[in-house]
């Protein structure tokens, strides 16, 4: 106040909130958007409907995929979305668990800034907790896995896939899952590379049965061949690919030809087929069975290969392209005469074209030893078959971390209480106010294990005073909740396994999600708006100058 005059800093129309109204609001946000997902945990797991703006309908109950249909306003709450963004696009499982958790973390921080604790005492509390339940899990807690044993495999990913629509076939979806991930696997210099998004390709044709869905050994794409007269089945073919035109060069822009005398004409149509003899020339002197192209193929090219045997695809997305391209051993060309006997694909066992449904689909298939795989998905119907397209990523995802990291911990909230237990222990030791918020995070986790007594109907307190005193007991860290039923079990006799990728990523994002939103003191909207109401009003001025000088 200056001589009785308030001082305006901020603009009018800029709302400020700043303190601990904004922590507690991002902790609100924060509880409200893990309580959206909450009951989606585990194999008792319930869908959510949504509706999109243009009217359409998503069920699911993937984390992520709920998520991202939803439209919240808050900044708190988008950020929580955006976690559960990153934690599918790291690991591509676990985007529930981080949800549930980090709201969990931010909710047991509301008592500590009630009682006038300062932000950044809880922050070096969670911080110093996070990592010590990172290296538990390495140390402790995690055991190796063989990524050879089919057996141990198919158990980890369906764990994965239990709490999915299609846990109904899950041995057929576990099957899939892991027969894609160990075709697309390659090794170069002692490093594992696995690239499910864009060596196995994921087809949904509506029709048919879920059971009739199968990996193949090779590449499907939705073409027919370009000419009738063209063969339709082929075995052992020789393949070649191209990226280039079959047909006669256009000018890139608009190009202009005088012609003075009526032969030029004829001469100029003579030139453009000669041009397009000589490059089906260049093409059908390596002797293949099938040509596939990503660009065009003219008329009078496929009267040519026609008549030398040779079918051909043409406009193939790139990204199909690539695919066929590992799948065979073949080399995509850029020019025809540049082309040679080893770009020509053998490594394929059978070529043949099937009509499902009204649409035909070309089918290379019985590769020898394919990089690169199509699965291909049948269903009742659209929404039905998106689902289980999201259910198998999922899948596959977990797949690829354990071969890429092949350590596992126990599942059903059974690492979660070994990490309470351990962390409830250390406090002991933790002198002045950091024990407090550092207990937190071991009630916090515990989270869990309570959503997933709770979703299967059995009585929570109960349920977790007794495992609690199985977890207080020596060497009893893989005692989990049975998500079906609700009852105490052993995880390794029961067979639940979750990756440890996983679970550190789920840990790390959560923890420091709540952290960051903790940081938070002071929430400043409106900045933008005040700029778009001025600007209508400034815009027109220039308009009045325009138009010929006087």
């Amino acid at each position: 106040m200056a001589g009785g005059m308030p001082i305006i800093v901020l603009n009018q129309n800029t709302k400020r909130e700043s303190g601990r109204k904004v922590q507690l609001g991002n902790i609100e946000a924060g509880k409200t958007v893990a309580d959206v997902i909450r009951t989606c945990l585990g194999p008792r797991s319930m869908l959510k409907m949504l509706m999109d703006p243009m009217g359409g309908i998503v069920m699911t109950n993937d984390g992520n995929a709920i998520l991202r249909e939803l439209n919240v306003k808050h900044p708190a709450a988008k950020s929580m979305i955006e976690v559960a963004r990153t934690q599918d696009e790291e690991t591509g499982d676990g985007t529930k668990s981080v949800i549930i958790l980090a709201g969990e973390v931010l909710s047991v921080a509301e008592q500590f800034i009630h009682q006038q604790m300062h932000p950044t005492i809880i922050i070096a509390a969670y911080r110093q907790a996070l990592e010590d339940v990172i290296s538990d899990l390495k140390n402790k807690i995690a055991t190796p896995v063989d990524v050879n044993n089919k057996e141990e495999m198919i158990k980890i990913v369906k764990s994965c896939l239990g709490t999915k629509f299609i846990s109904k076939w899950m041995d057929l979806a576990c099957g899939i899952a892991l027969d894609a991930t160990s075709t697309v696997a390659i090794e170069e210099n002692n490093k594992k590379e696995i690239d499910i998004k864009r060596y196995a390709k994921v087809e949904k044709i509506p029709g048919g049965l879920l059971e009739d869905s199968k990996v193949l050994k090779g590449v499907m794409v939705n073409k027919d061949v370009t000419h009738p007269k063209m063969r339709r089945r082929i075995e052992n073919p020789r393949i070649l690919l191209l990226d280039c035109n079959l047909e006669y060069k256009k000018g890139e822009s608009v190009t202009n030809i005088e012609i003075s005398q009526e032969t030029d004409f004829s001469k100029i149509l003579k030139l453009e087929e000669e041009y397009i003899e000589k490059i089906c020339n260049e093409v059908i002197a390596l002797k293949p069975d099938l040509v596939i192209t990503e660009k065009g193929v003219s008329d009078l090219a496929q009267h040519y290969l026609v008549k030398a045997n040779i079918s051909v695809l043409r406009r193939v997305r790139k990204s199909d392209n690539n695919r066929i391209a590992r799948a065979c051993g073949a080399t995509i060309c850029n020019r025809t005469d540049e082309l040679k006997e080893e770009d020509i694909g053998t490594g394929c066992g059978l070529f043949e074209i099937q009509k499902i449904g009204d649409e035909y689909f070309s089918f290379i298939t019985d590769c020898k030893n394919p990089k690169a795989c199509t699965i291909l998905l049948r269903g009742a119907s659209k929404d039905v078959l998106s689902e289980v397209e999201r259910n198998l990523q999922d899948a596959m995802n977990v797949a690829r971390n354990v071969m890429v990291d092949p350590y596992l911990v126990p599942g059903g909230g059974a690492t979660e209480l070994a990490l309470a237990q351990a962390l409830n222990d250390r406090a002991k030791s933790i002198t002045g106010i950091h024990q407090w918020p550092y207990r937190a995070i071991s009630r916090a986790l515990e989270i869990i294990p309570r959503t997933l007594i709770q979703n299967c109907g059995a009585n929570p307190i109960r349920t977790l005073t007794a495992i609690r005193a199985k977890h207080a007991q020596a060497n009893n860290t893989s005692w989990g909740i049975d998500g079906t039923t609700g009852q105490i079990v052993d995880m390794k006799s029961f067979g639940v396994w979750e990756p440890l990728s996983v679970k550190q990523q789920v840990y790390k994002t959560a923890i420091e999600t709540a952290i960051l939103l903790l940081r938070i003191d002071d929430i400043v909207s409106g900045v933008k708006k005040q700029d778009a109401l001025n600007a209508p009003s400034s815009a027109p001025a220039p308009q009045a100058s325009e138009g010929p000088e006087p």
